[in-house]
């Protein structure tokens, strides 16, 4: 039965006319890149049997804040998981933040603290501070805040165009994106059942587009096998997107969260969501090296530099298709895997942190 369905998919997917991507794993819908900036993508090639389609979120809708005051504006999330995705928060601050400064200055770096889960049923508000306004840079502070509690803030440099010295260290080789297959047609069928309830969260409520030009180490870690603290992705907006410059560095910093701090996890041949595990973001760094479009395939490179008490540093690395460095990124995030018996002062430990 499981080999039934992984042909119909295969088949689906040769039979999808032009420029198609997949939208759901769980429904394995295909959805044409619309030539309409402002269009969300529209399901057009049916769904294998006994699997429902799911739509990604809309993007561009949700970096659409809306203004409430000079310096204050509301985000909502149109997905039905009940948590706030951390890129979420990351990408509606900077689109709050964007639109107080001047449209000359754009922005080159952000710095933000995951204070408290932040709840989909409810909007947040973003309030921002405009901290400094000079003739090269701006800076903004954000603070969000749902039912009156803070539960993300940032700080986010924007600075005016300018010439100066250039260079660049890292490098990189990769297959393109076109010449690399979806996730779900690459997997094995133990693989693919496998992976499929959280590849099923993952489409239906992250709005990115993805392929691995390697497999993906969540996979060997399912397997329990180790492997080195290195992952990589091709990455892209799944929908075409405005061209305002704001935009564009909003989506990435929306998608910069996403597989960043499960670099750390392939050495111990842990997942996120295995029994006893827990990983949360605690703080999240963007640099913005030159403008791009988000929704046009990026490398992401990231690594698993450290882990030790509890905590553990990633950092990502973000190359356009030609090998220009384009974008850098640092989490660092809590990384434990609980006791399952514990003492009394074991237990009090935890709860305290």
């Amino acid at each position: 039965m499981r080999i039934a369905v992984r042909r119909a998919l295969v088949l689906k997917f040769a039979s999808c006319p032009g420029r198609c991507s997949f939208t759901s794993v769980t429904g394995h819908s295909v959805t044409k890149r619309s030539k309409d900036p402002g269009a969300v993508p529209n399901v057009d090639c049916g769904s294998a049997p006994a699997l429902d389609v799911i739509q990604r979120p809309p993007l561009e809708r949700i970096l659409d804040l809306r203004q409430l005051s000079e310096f204050e504006f509301e985000g909502h999330s149109y997905v039905s998981s009940p948590r706030i995705y951390g890129g979420q928060a990351l990408g509606q601050a900077l689109s709050a933040a964007g639109r107080t400064v001047d449209p000359g200055h754009r922005p080159h770096s952000l710095h933000g603290n995951f204070i408290h889960p932040g709840r989909t049923e409810c909007p947040v508000r973003y309030h921002v501070s405009p901290v400094r306004d000079g003739g090269s840079f701006s800076t903004r502070q954000v603070d969000a805040e749902q039912d009156g509690r803070t539960i993300f803030q940032m700080i986010a440099s924007f600075h005016r165009g300018e010439v100066g010295f250039a260079h660049q260290m890292p490098t990189m080789s990769a297959p393109s994106p076109e010449e690399i297959l979806p996730l779900e047609q690459t997997l094995s069928p133990e693989d693919l059942e496998s992976a499929w309830p959280w590849l099923r969260v993952l489409m239906k409520n992250i709005a990115v587009e993805f392929r691995f030009p390697e497999e993906y180490p969540r996979l060997s870690c399912a397997r329990r096998q180790t492997s080195a603290p290195v992952q990589r992705a091709w990455i892209r907006s799944p929908e075409r997107l405005p061209s305002s410059p704001l935009v564009h560095a909003a989506a990435f910093a929306y998608c910069s969260d996403l597989f960043l701090l499960s670099s750390a996890l392939p050495p111990h041949a842990l997942t996120i969501d295995q029994p006893g595990v827990q990983v949360a973001s605690l703080d999240h760094s963007v640099w913005l090296h030159t403008a791009f479009r988000a929704d046009e395939w990026h490398l992401y490179e990231q690594r698993g530099e450290w882990a030790g008490g509890g905590r553990a540093l990633c950092h990502g690395r973000l190359f356009d298709r030609y090998g220009v460095l384009v974008a850098t990124t640092a989490q660092e995030g809590l990384v434990r895997k609980r006791l399952t018996q514990r003492s009394p002062l074991d237990a009090k430990a935890v709860t305290a942190s």
